[in-house]
C-alpha cells in the first residue's frame, strides 16, 4: 500500500507526516540528537513539561493514567523481554471524540546485543514488573483543550514499549530467557483495543516518537488494514526518521546498531562515545551553543541530508513536513513544545496546529526552518 507522508521535523530533529489515498503517517525525527544514551533510556519528564506552580495560580497536574497489563496476551506468546505481560494506558474519549482513537507508541531505543537485552529486561522497557503504574498524559495525550485542542476528547492510549525493537521481533533466545515479540505484542495490544470500542472507530491516529516514531511507520499498513475504508486513518511519526548517516568518526555508528537489532530480533548517533573516544563533541551534545564553527558545519551538512532524503514525497501535495531548527527530541510528548504560549513556531504555526491541519485536510502542512541554530523559538534540550 502507498504510503503518503506528512513530516514534521527539525532541522537536526525532524517531524515528518505521512499519507496514503486511504489513510496518512505523521513523521518526527530528531534527526542529529546524536546522544547515544537516548537508545538506553527516554527523555524525561522536565519541570517545563509538568506544572509546578503552586498557589492561586498554579497550573492543574497533568491526567495520570492506569497501567492495563493485556490479559491473554502471553498464550499468544505476546510478552516482554522477561516474559512478562505487555500493557497500555487508555484514557475514554468522549463525545465528538467518542469515535475517535489516538494510539501512541512508546519509545526507548533498543538493544542490540544479548547483553544489552539482558539488561534492559530488568528496567520499564522490557519488563512490565517495572513499568510505571501510571503515566501523565500531556501534549498530543493530554486531555485539555487548551493543551491539546484538536485530540483531548479522543480515547487516547498509549502503548508500552518493552521488546527492544520498535514493536517488530518475533524470536527468542532460551540460553539468556530472551523473548523478542514486539510484532506479537502489537497485534495482541490493537486486538485487545478492537475488542474495547476501536473497531468502531470513525477516525484513528497511530503515533509515536523516537523508537516508537519508527514503529508507527513501520506498522502504518497494518494499522490501516485494521479499519474499514470509511474509517479516516493516518500515521504520525515523531522523531522516527534514522538515517543512515555518517558519524564524526566518518564510521556508520547507526547502521552497525540496527544490523544488530536485525540480527539479534527481527545507536542511532552521529557522535557516539565509539566516535568520539576523544569527547570533543561532548561539551556540544551537552549545549549547543558549545559547538564549535566546524560541528555547526558538520549539523548544517546533516541538515541537508535529511532535506534531501524527504525531497521526493514532499514534493506531494498529498504529503508535509514540519522542520524546524531544534535541539530537541519527541516534541509532539512534551506540552511546552506541542501546544503553549511559547511553543516552537515556524512562520506563526506551532507543531499542534500543523498535526491537527494535516490530519482534519484543512491545509497542506508544509514548513521547512531556517538553517540550525536560527529559531529562537526553539526549547533546546541542554543536559548539564
Amino acid at each position: 500500500m502507498k504510503v503518503m507522508v506528512v513530516v514534521m521535523a527539525m532541522v537536526l530533529w525532524i517531524l515528518f507526516f505521512f499519507t496514503t489515498p486511504s489513510y496518512s503517517y505523521l513523521y518526527s525525527r530528531e534527526g542529529l540528537h546524536g546522544f547515544e544514551d537516548l537508545n538506553l533510556t527516554e527523555l524525561v519528564y522536565s519541570s517545563r513539561m509538568l506544572p509546578t506552580s503552586t498557589g492561586s495560580n498554579a497550573l492543574p497536574p497533568p491526567l495520570m493514567i492506569p497501567l492495563t497489563l493485556i490479559q491473554g496476551a502471553a498464550a499468544k506468546g505476546a510478552v516482554c523481554l522477561d516474559g512478562t505481560l505487555p500493557g497500555y494506558h487508555l484514557h475514554p474519549g468522549y463525545g465528538s471524540g467518542a469515535n475517535s482513537w489516538l494510539i501512541q507508541l512508546e519509545g526507548g531505543g533498543w538493544c542490540n546485543s544479548i547483553r544489552n537485552c539482558v539488561y534492559r529486561k530488568t528496567t520499564r522497557r522490557g519488563s512490565s514488573t517495572y513499568m510505571e503504574k501510571k503515566l501523565p498524559f500531556t501534549g498530543i495525550l493530554s486531555s485539555k483543550a487548551e493543551e491539546n485542542p484538536d485530540f483531548f476528547n479522543w480515547n487516547r492510549v498509549k502503548l508500552r514499549y518493552c521488546d527492544g525493537a520498535s514493536f517488530s521481533g518475533d524470536g527468542q533466545h532460551e540460553a539468556s530467557k530472551l523473548n523478542f515479540r514486539g510484532q506479537r505484542i502489537w497485534l495482541a495490544g490493537m486486538e485487545d483495543l478492537m475488542s474495547k470500542g476501536m473497531s468502531r472507530a470513525t477516525e484513528a491516529l497511530l503515533s509515536g516518537c523516537s523508537a516508537g516514531g519508527l514503529a508507527s511507520i513501520l506498522h502504518c499498513d497494518e494499522f490501516r488494514e485494521l479499519f474499514p475504508a470509511t474509517t479516516k486513518v493516518k500515521c504520525l511519526s515523531d522523531a522516527g526518521f534514522f538515517l543512515d548517516a555518517i558519524d564524526v568518526s566518518g564510521g556508520r555508528t547507526l547502521r552497525n546498531m540496527f544490523e544488530g537489532v536485525v540480527r539479534l530480533q527481527l545507536q542511532a548517533s552521529l557522535a557516539p562515545p565509539s566516535a568520539d573516544p576523544h569527547g570533543s563533541w561532548h561539551d556540544c551534545k551537552s549545549n549547543h551553543a558549545h559547538c564549535s564553527a566546524s560541528q555547526i558545519q558538520y549539523l548544517q551538512d546533516f541538515r541537508n541530508q535529511m532535506l534531501n532524503a524527504i525531497k521526493s514525497f514532499s514534493m506531494s501535495k498529498k504529503n508535509g513536513l514540519f522542520i524546524n531548527s531544534c535541539f530537541a527530541h519527541c516534541q509532539s510528548e512534551r506540552q511546552d513544545t506541542w501546544f503553549a504560549d511559547d511553543s516552537p513556531l515556524i512562520e506563526s504555526k506551532g507543531i499542534a496546529q500543523s498535526v491537527g491541519d494535516w490530519y482534519f485536510d484543512r491545509v497542506r502542512a508544509n514548513a521547512v526552518d531556517c538553517p540550525y541554530p536560527c529559531d529562537s523559538t526553539c526549547h533546546n534540550l541542554v543536559f548539564k
